[in-house]
């Protein structure tokens, strides 16, 4: 089995076994406190009249909000299941849904969605660290393919931190919650991004790193006093200059 088909295995049957409901999966937080949060930092630097891909777009909640803020949305993902999720969700038709490999080496599926789409922007939260170590330059190039020369994007990675924030609440009385559980039974492999990596991954993609600061990524857990569980986490802004 190739590290791909792993990775579609493991995220088909993830989302197989998911009702495709917003909030879920454990990451699949509100738009409000995810994209809506993100945005400002994308838009001094981004064209609002390019299109915008949403890379490992899942279910497609965040692709529905995005489609409100671009004049057109695609959301891409490597599992058919969680394609056909987002497109039951979206029967008007908000933004458009593919299946797509970001892994793949020579990045065809990627410059076929370019030719498609034109120059364009990049929404992609929390993917990397999902993808083997190996894998990571060609999900780089994948971005750097769809930006072309007037798109730019927005990469956000949690940090080695949020390791210890995600041991935390798996270390309550009661053990892992549901959505925590699910993550380990089907395989998904949250990795760690080191310190730097996801810059000098853009830059070896041929992009250049155009702002960059921390954040959190807020998930769909909730902590015991109601409030969400955010991971630290880094954005990156990059595109050609």
């Amino acid at each position: 089995m190739t590290v791909s088909d792993r990775y579609r295995t493991s995220w088909d049957g993830f989302w197989e076994q998911s009702s495709g409901e917003p909030g879920e999966p454990f990451w699949d937080a509100d738009p409000a406190l995810t994209a809506a949060r993100d945005l400002p930092r994308l838009t001094p630097y981004a064209d609002p009249a390019l299109p915008i891909a949403d890379l490992g777009c899942g279910n497609g909640t965040q692709t529905r909000y995005l489609a409100t803020r671009f004049p057109r949305a695609v959301g891409v993902d490597l599992s058919a299941a969680a394609v056909a999720h987002a497109r039951r969700a979206d029967p008007a038709g908000t933004a458009a849904y593919e299946q797509l490999n970001l892994a793949d080496a020579d990045q065809a599926q990627a410059r076929a969605l370019h030719v498609r789409l034109g120059d364009s922007n990049v929404y992609m939260r929390a993917v990397l660290h999902q993808s083997d170590p190996e894998d990571r330059p060609a999900v780089a190039a994948a971005v750097a393919a769809l930006v072309g020369a007037r798109g730019r994007a927005l990469v956000l990675e949690p940090t080695g931190d949020a390791k210890r924030v995600i041991a935390a609440i798996a270390g309550r009385p009661g053990g892992p919650s549901p959505k925590l559980r699910r993550v380990k039974e089907h395989d998904l492999r949250p990795g760690e991004v080191a310190e730097g990596e996801v810059g000098a991954l853009l830059r070896a993609a041929g992009l250049t790193v155009l702002a960059e600061g921390p954040t959190t990524l807020v998930m769909s857990e909730n902590l015991a006093d109601g409030s969400p569980v955010e991971l630290p986490a880094r954005w990156f802004v990059a595109g050609r200059a």
